[in-house]
C-alpha cells in the first residue's frame, strides 16, 4: 500500500482551513461588540493567513501537480478540475477584496459592514464547495489512477507546505506573530478567544 502522504496533507490543510472559516462566520456573526481593535485585528490575520497559505502554496500545488496528472490519468474528471482552476484563478483576488472591505468597515464605520458581510457569505461558501468537490471528485479519481512514481513526487511536494494551522507544523520566524494571534483571539475550533 502506498503512503500518499500528498492525501492527508490536503486533507489536513482543507479542515484547517474549513475550521477558520467557519470561526470567522463566528467572529462576523457576532461583530466586533466591545472590543472593534481585537475583532478587526483577528478577521484581518486570518484573511492574510487564507492569502499567504492557501492561496500562496496549496493552491499552485494542486494546479501544477496534483491537476494535470489527474487530468492525464483520469480524463473523466478534467471538467471539474477546469471548475477548481477558475476558481483558484479567482480565489487570490476575492480574498483581497474581502481585506479591502474588512478594512473600509474598519476605517469608516458600519455604513460599511453590509458591503464586507454580503460578500463574505458567499466567498466561504463557495471555499467550502471549492474543497468539497476536490475531496469528493479529484481526489478519489488521483488515488485510482496515479501511480506510485506519481504519489512520490506530489508526496515531496506537499510536505514542503509546512500549514502551521494543521497542528503538524510550528510556523516558522516570519509567522509566529500572525499565527499567536489567531490561536489566542480566533473562536474555537481554531482558536481559544
Amino acid at each position: 500500500m502506498m503512503k500518499k502522504t500528498s492525501l492527508h496533507i490536503i486533507r489536513d490543510e482543507h479542515a484547517s482551513l474549513a475550521a477558520m472559516l467557519r470561526s470567522m462566520l463566528q467572529l462576523v456573526e457576532r461583530g466586533p461588540a466591545d472590543d472593534a481593535q481585537q475583532f478587526f485585528e483577528v478577521m484581518r490575520a486570518m484573511l492574510f493567513y487564507i492569502d499567504e497559505f492557501p492561496e500562496q502554496l496549496h493552491h499552485p500545488k494542486e494546479s501544477n501537480l496534483l491537476f494535470p496528472k489527474v487530468a492525464q490519468k483520469a480524463p473523466e474528471v478534467r471538467g471539474a478540475i477546469d471548475r477548481l482552476e477558475r476558481d483558484h484563478a479567482h480565489s487570490e483576488k476575492a480574498v483581497r477584496d474581502l481585506l479591502h472591505l474588512l478594512l473600509a468597515w474598519e476605517q469608516v464605520g458600519v455604513t460599511r459592514k453590509a458591503a464586507f458581510v454580503d460578500a463574505f457569505g458567499p466567498y466561504v461558501d463557495a471555499y467550502l464547495e471549492h474543497m468539497r468537490l476536490e475531496e469528493s471528485v479529484i481526489l478519489p479519481a488521483a488515488e485510482g489512477a496515479l501511480t506510485p512514481e506519481d504519489w512520490d513526487a506530489l508526496d515531496v511536494a506537499f510536505a514542503q507546505n509546512a500549514d502551521p494551522l494543521t497542528g503538524k507544523h510550528p510556523p516558522g520566524p516570519a509567522f509566529e506573530k500572525l499565527f499567536s494571534r489567531i490561536v489566542e483571539r480566533a473562536p474555537a475550533p481554531i482558536g481559544l478567544g
